[in-house]
């Protein structure tokens, strides 16, 4: 997804000069091609982050598209003051370019790993939150909100990110994507756990289940008329994430089906409100927390499907 955003950001710049891209001394390997074709265009501010933002919005208030790219802790919750003022009450073009999903810096610890994130993020008003699942994903949704006004979160995991989707003409800003439609169940996933959910729904099938794959790639504004769709379908519906469960797709989710007045089969899969103190790989740090392995349905349901 690192990747994936550089290119296509360089693309963006190449028609848009008023793109600017900022990092706190992060993104080695990543944002040299950036920094090479516009060099009066990328300023590393050093390990200042709450600088950085107030960077950020004064170069927005200029009439600069800016984008602010560091590892999800130190972009979102190391600043959050200046993230709520200096750039949401502000309605400012800055867009957070947040790295390492969930667990993704496995082995650097709790400093890194980010599973609060979206649950800050959506709790602020004016910010949109964009949780692309693949490198797809991250190129289309990218492009479609360059030039929004108001800033944006962008949860990105890392590089080499298989492409899940096939079709990217049904990736909206804003609107949840159906990849796989099933009369059996509905699976709903965000950020880097698409794949892990395809992967659940292959293997799902192979048991005579067949289920409904949704990238909710969008967080906020949270596409309530699909959800309220699915609930019409009044199929058992399960959401998957790596974040806390509290805060996060499976709580936004959870909201629109309570105040929906129906009562359908739910739950949540995510990190169960713990920090991690293990040191470990990202797939080790998942295996922890249960996120790898398909859950047994009639266990999860307690035998309600």
């Amino acid at each position: 997804m690192r990747t994936t955003f550089i290119d296509t950001l360089i693309d963006l710049a190449e028609k848009d000069e008023r793109i600017f891209l900022l990092t706190p001394d992060m993104g080695y390997s990543v944002l040299e091609p950036f920094r090479e074709k516009f060099p009066s265009r990328f300023l590393n501010t050093g390990i200042a982050e709450q600088n950085t933002i107030g960077v950020a919005a004064g170069l927005a208030k200029s009439g600069k598209i800016v984008y602010v790219y560091s590892i999800i802790p130190f972009v979102t919750m190391r600043c959050f003051e200046q993230v709520r003022l200096d750039l949401a009450y502000n309605n400012t073009q800055v867009r957070l370019v947040g790295i390492g999903a969930g667990m993704t810096y496995g082995t650097l610890g709790p400093t890194h790993h980010a599973y609060e994130d979206i649950a800050i993020m959506r709790a602020i008003p004016n910010m949109k939150v964009i949780c692309p699942g693949d490198p797809i994903e991250t190129k289309e949704l990218i492009c479609q909100t360059y030039d929004l006004d108001g800033p944006i979160y962008i949860r990105l995991g890392k590089n080499g990110e298989p492409n899940i989707h096939k079709n990217p003409s049904i990736i909206e800003f804003g609107k949840a994507a159906e990849l796989i439609k099933g009369d059996d169940l509905i699976l709903i996933t965000t950020s880097n756990m698409l794949e892990t959910g395809n992967i659940w729904v292959e293997e799902w099938k192979k048991d005579g289940v067949n289920v409904t794959l949704v990238s909710m790639h969008t967080i906020k504004p949270l596409d309530q008329k699909f959800i309220e769709k699915l609930i019409d379908r009044k199929l058992p519906i399960i959401t998957l994430e790596e974040h806390n469960l509290i805060g996060g797709l499976g709580s936004a989710v959870a909201e629109i089906i309570a105040e929906s007045g129906f009562t359908i089969p739910f739950r949540r899969i995510g990190i169960n409100d713990k920090f991690s103190h293990s040191v470990g790989s990202h797939n080790f740090q998942r295996k922890k927390f249960n996120l790898n392995e398909k859950p047994d349905l009639d266990t999860l349901f307690k035998k309600s499907i």
